[in-house]
């Protein structure tokens, strides 16, 4: 994993004092870091029969699209309102500074389908959260979620439920 850990740059005081972001463009860039990135997160997967893989907005449509690719599923865009026309299903859900939503198509999930949830980074847990309630709304079969980075001390883990795979590729 520090192959990948040298390809996430740490900037400090972003993006208020106190916070380290993990930025990871430079993991985009890096065509093979990528590539390898994509056969890490795919890697709990596979045998799973995973058909559709939604990706949360806005980084997790990058790493989601290329995994349902590697995963040979379906790609479904979680999506912040606003951004796809109806009808639609949506969650609410409370941030550490307000509330936001997630929303999809009413179609976008086949009712029993084994859905895969992706997102870049797991810091509080409430969107991987509102992604799990809305995945269920739809009729799904929720099989997991994978995320590229947890932030451990942000405790996200404990939002999500028990029984149900995450898989956090690196943990800081």
């Amino acid at each position: 994993m520090s192959y990948f850990d040298s390809l996430i740059r740490e900037v400090a005081d972003f993006p208020k004092p106190g916070v380290v972001f993990r930025d990871v463009t430079p993991l985009l860039a890096d065509a093979g870091g990528f590539a390898r990135c994509i056969d890490a997160l795919a890697e709990p997967w596979q045998g799973s029969e995973v058909q559709a893989v939604c990706g949360i907005e806005s980084r997790g449509f990058i790493f989601g699209a290329a995994l349902a690719q590697k995963l040979h599923a379906g790609f479904v865009p979680l999506r912040k309102p606003g951004k796809l026309p109806p009808p639609l299903v949506e969650v609410a859900y409370q941030l550490e500074y307000g509330s936001d939503r997630l929303q999809a198509r009413n179609d976008a999930l086949r009712p029993g389908e084994r859905t895969l949830i992706v997102d870049d980074v797991l810091a509080t847990g409430g969107t991987l959260a509102a992604a799990q309630e809305l995945v269920l709304k739809l009729g799904a079969e929720l099989v997991g979620a994978s995320v590229l980075i947890e932030l451990e001390a942000l405790q996200g883990r404990s939002r999500w439920p028990g029984a149900t795979p995450l898989h956090a590729l690196l943990r800081y």
